[in-house]
C-alpha cells in the first residue's frame, strides 16, 4: 500500500509502498503486460530511500517521484527514475522548491509536472507547483477563482488542456468537489458531485479514458463507525466542462452543484446502468410499455415487461425478429410473476415508424389465442407489435438492467438463438455441441475460427444463422476464418459472413491498423515483439523493412521509436494499399516510402541503419538482401524464424554464421554476432516463432 505505478510503454513500474507498518519498502518492479510477466529490477544510484505515499509521473522514458514518508520522515526530494538505464537520479533545481509533504498528487501535462495539495505533518496543502525539467525549475502557479479546499490523499488527472483534482481528506460532508483549472487562463471551475453518501474518494486512483473519467477503489476507516469503500465510478467530462464553462458557473467564486445521474453513472460489480424517467405518452404504442434505459449520455436501453404465462411468446417474437438486446439480461420482477426483457434500438426504431402510420393498417389482436394462431414465420411487424401488446406487456417504473458478463454470455446469447432457430427448422439440438467457444474480434467484426458451422446441416439454415450470431454478439459483421492462401504474397482468406466491407480498424499501442480483413491477414501473436520495436530508441535512423505488410513494424517504428525513414518493401497489392492509408492515418507517410513489388528487386542497398526480416516460417531467401541494405559501417539485423524449442541455440548460431559470410562474399568487414534472441510466442507444439537481433560492425584489426 503507500506506492506508485506508472505505465511506460508497455512496462508498468511499481515503486516503494508498505508491506505493513514495520516494513516500508523501497523497491522496484516491473509487470511486462505483453508478456504477463512480473520481474524485480535492480536500478542503479542509491538517492531512493523507501518511502510510501510518495506521488510520480511519467515524462518521455522517465519517472519523476517527489515526497513520501517513511516514519516520522517527509521528503521533499525529487528524483527521477530512468526506465531505459534503470538508474536513479536526483535532481537538483531551483525557483520556489516545494515543502516536504506526503499523500500529495502529482502528474505531467505537455512537457511539465504539476503537484497539488498533500499533508505537511501538521496540517492539509492547498497549493499548486509546476516544474519544468528542461529548466530544473520550480514554480508556484498563480491562479484566479476560487482554489480547490487545502487536500491530501486525493487524485489529480489531466483532461484536454485542464487539471480535475476529486476526493481526498479532509472528507466533506455536502458532497464530492470535482475541479478544474483551465492551464490557459489559470482559472479554477468547480463542481459538486452528490455522491458522499456512496462514495469517499479518498486514495482513490483516477483516469481519463476518452472523454471519462474512472474512479477506482479508495475509502476510509473510523474506529467509531468502522470502514467505508468506494465503489467503481464513471463519470463523463464532456457535458461537465460544457456545464462548467456556461455564463452561470463562470464566475470565480460560484460553484455549480451536478447531480445528474445520466452523466455520474455508478458501476456496480455487475454494472448496473442509473435510473431516469421513462417515456410517457398517451399513444396506444407507447403504453406498451417501454422503459427509456439511459448507461451514459449516449446509450439507450429500452425494457418490455410480461407477464410471466406470457413471456415465452413474448419472447420469441422478439428473438425472430432481433429485437431481443441479447447483451443484457432477462430478469425476474416482484415476486417473479413478471419478466423483464431488454430490446434493441433497432425495435424502438421500428415502433417510432409505427407511430406515424394509421392505426388502420395493424392487425387488431384482441386475445392470446388469436395471437398463438399465428405462425411467427409468417408474423409481420405490424402484427408483432398488436401480439406483444396481447401479451399483457405494462410499464416498469425506473428498473436496472445487468450487463451481460464476459465472453462466455456471448456464447449463452448465440446458444440461445441458434437452439431457437434449429426448433423453428426442425434440426436435432445435438448441433448446439459443434458451436465455436472462441471467436476474435477485430474492431467490429467477430472472426469465428475456420472450422465453425462446416457440418453441411448448417447450410441449410441460410443466412438466417449467420444473422441470428451477429445479433447474439451485437455487431453488425460477422466474419469465418479461412485458410492463408499458400501464395508469395499470403492472401487472407477471411469469409464475411454479415456484412458488405471487409475493412476494419483495429488501434494497438496508441497506433491506428486499417486493412481489408478479406484480403490482408492480421497477427495478433507478434505483439510483443511490436511493442518492443517500438520500445527502441531509433532517432536518425533510417530502416528498412524487408516484409512490411500493413505495417505491423513499420507504424511502430515510425510513430513509437521516432525513426528518420523507413523503407518499406511489400508485394502484396491489398497490404501496399493498406499501409498507405495507415501511413496517412498515423501522420507519418513523410517519412515513408513504399516500395511496391519483389524486394529483391526493390531493396537499397547501403543506407540503412536496421533492417527488419519479419517473414515466417523463414526470411533466408532476403539475408542477402538485408545485408547489402545495411550500411557500410554495419546494423542491426532482426531475424525472424519459427525454430523447434531445442534448436534454439543452433539456429540462433546458424543465422550469425550465414550473415557473416554473406557479408564476406558482398566485400563487407565486419563483425557479426547475436546481441539478443527474442521468445516470441508458440506457432506450434514445440515450435516457438523466435527472432535474434544480430549485430553487423566493422572489424578493427
Amino acid at each position: 500500500m503507500g506506492h506508485t505505478c506508472q505505465m511506460v510503454g508497455y512496462l508498468m513500474f511499481v515503486i516503494g509502498g508498505r508491506a505493513d507498518p514495520a516494513n516500508v519498502l523501497g523497491d522496484v518492479w516491473v509487470l511486462d503486460t505483453a508478456k504477463n510477466e512480473w520481474r524485480f529490477v535492480e536500478c542503479a544510484g542509491s538517492v531512493f530511500a523507501p518511502r510510501h505515499r510518495h506521488a510520480a509521473a511519467v515524462l518521455g522514458s522517465k519517472i519523476y517521484i517527489f515526497g513520501g514518508l517513511n516514519d516520522y520522515i517527509i521528503y521533499s526530494s525529487l528524483l527521477v527514475l530512468d526506465v531505459e538505464k534503470l538508474q536513479w537520479k536526483e535532481v537538483h533545481g531551483n525557483g520556489e522548491w516545494p515543502c516536504a509533504r506526503h499523500s500529495h498528487s502529482l502528474v505531467a501535462h505537455g512537457s511539465k509536472l504539476y503537484m497539488f495539495g498533500g499533508y505537511d505533518g501538521e496540517k492539509a496543502l492547498g497549493d499548486l507547483y509546476s516544474f519544468d525539467p528542461q529548466e530544473c525549475r520550480w514554480e508556484k502557479v498563480q491562479t484566479a477563482g476560487k482554489a480547490p479546499y487545502p487536500r491530501f490523499s486525493h487524485s489529480m488527472f489531466v483532461y484536454k488542456d485542464y487539471l480535475g483534482i476529486i476526493g481526498g481528506c479532509p472528507i466533506r460532508q455536502h458532497g464530492q468537489e470535482l475541479a478544474f483549472l483551465d492551464l490557459q487562463s489559470c482559472l479554477w471551475r468547480h463542481m459538486m458531485l452528490n455522491s458522499a453518501g456512496s462514495n469517499l474518494f479518498v486514495r482513490s486512483t483516477a483516469n481519463v479514458a476518452g472523454e471519462d473519467l474512472i474512479v477506482i477503489g479508495g475509502g476510509a476507516s473510523c474506529y467509531a463507525f468502522g470502514s467505508k469503500f468506494s465503489e467503481l465510478v464513471k463519470i463523463n467530462l464532456l457535458p461537465l466542462m460544457s456545464q462548467a464553462n456556461t455564463p452561470s458557473s463562470s464566475h470565480p467564486e460560484k460553484q455549480t452543484s451536478y447531480q445528474n445521474q445520466e452523466i455520474l453513472e455508478k458501476k456496480h460489480v455487475d454494472v448496473r446502468t442509473p435510473q431516469i424517467r421513462g417515456v410517457q405518452s398517451s399513444d396506444k404504442f407507447l403504453q406498451l410499455g417501454l422503459e427509456n434505459k439511459r448507461a451514459n449520455a449516449d446509450c439507450l436501453y429500452w425494457v418490455l415487461q410480461l407477464e410471466r404465462k406470457n413471456a415465452k411468446l413474448g419472447k420469441d417474437i422478439l428473438k425472430k425478429f432481433g429485437w431481443l438486446d441479447l447483451e443484457r439480461k432477462v430478469y425476474f420482477q416482484g415476486d417473479g410473476s413478471h419478466i423483464c426483457f431488454p430490446v434493441t434500438e433497432k425495435f424502438f426504431a421500428i415502433f417510432q415508424d409505427k407511430l406515424s402510420k394509421s392505426e388502420g393498417e395493424f392487425l387488431e389482436i384482441t386475445d392470446l389465442n388469436q395471437a398463438e394462431s399465428h405462425a411467427l414465420s409468417e408474423v409481420s411487424h405490424s402484427t408483432a407489435l398488436n401480439i406483444l401488446a396481447a401479451c399483457g406487456v405494462t410499464k416498469l417504473a425506473h428498473e436496472v438492467v445487468k450487463t451481460r458478463k464476459a465472453s462466455g454470455s456471448y456464447l449463452e446469447a448465440m446458444r440461445e438463438a441458434v437452439a431457437f432457430l434449429l426448433e423453428n427448422k426442425g434440426l436435432p439440438a445435438l448441433l448446439l455441441d459443434q458451436l465455436p467457444t472462441r471467436w476474435e474480434r477485430l474492431g467490429d467484426v467477430i472472426i469465428l475460427p475456420v472450422n465453425s458451422f462446416r457440418d453441411p446441416v448448417w447450410n441449410t439454415m441460410g443466412n438466417e444463422l449467420w444473422h441470428a450470431v451477429a445479433r447474439s454478439f451485437g455487431t453488425l459483421r460477422l466474419a469465418r476464418q479461412g485458410r492463408i492462401t499458400p501464395s508469395g504474397t499470403r492472401d487472407s482468406g477471411l469469409e464475411l459472413l454479415v456484412g458488405d466491407d471487409g475493412w476494419v480498424e483495429h488501434r494497438e499501442n496508441g497506433i491506428i491498423y486499417s486493412f481489408d480483413a478479406t484480403k490482408c491477414m492480421f497477427s495478433w501473436g507478434n505483439l510483443s515483439e511490436k511493442l518492443r520495436m517500438a520500445q527502441l530508441d531509433c532517432t536518425d535512423e533510417v530502416i528498412v523493412d524487408l516484409f512490411a505488410g500493413i505495417g505491423y513494424f513499420v507504424l511502430p517504428f515510425l510513430v513509437r521509436s521516432n525513426a528518420k525513414m523507413v523503407y518499406a518493401c511489400e508485394w502484396n497489392v491489398y497490404a501496399v494499399e493498406a499501409l498507405r492509408r495507415n501511413l496517412q492515418a498515423n501522420s507519418v507517410s513523410d517519412r515513408c516510402i513504399v516500395l511496391e513489388g519483389d524486394n529483391r528487386l526493390t531493396t537499397p542497398s547501403g543506407i540503412a541503419n536496421r533492417v527488419c526480416l519479419g517473414l515466417l516460417p523463414s526470411s533466408k531467401g532476403s539475408w542477402v538482401m538485408a545485408v547489402r541494405a545495411l550500411r557500410s559501417e554495419g546494423g542491426t539485423l532482426h531475424v525472424h524464424g519459427n525454430v523447434k524449442d531445442s534448436e534454439e541455440d543452433l539456429w540462433t548460431e546458424h543465422v550469425v554464421k550465414s550473415i557473416s559470410k554473406i557479408a564476406k562474399l558482398e566485400g563487407r568487414d565486419w563483425k557479426v554476432f547475436s546481441e539478443h534472441v527474442e521468445r516470441v510466442k508458440w506457432y506450434a507444439p514445440h515450435v516457438r516463432h523466435v527472432v535474434v537481433d544480430v549485430i553487423c560492425r566493422q572489424s578493427h584489426r
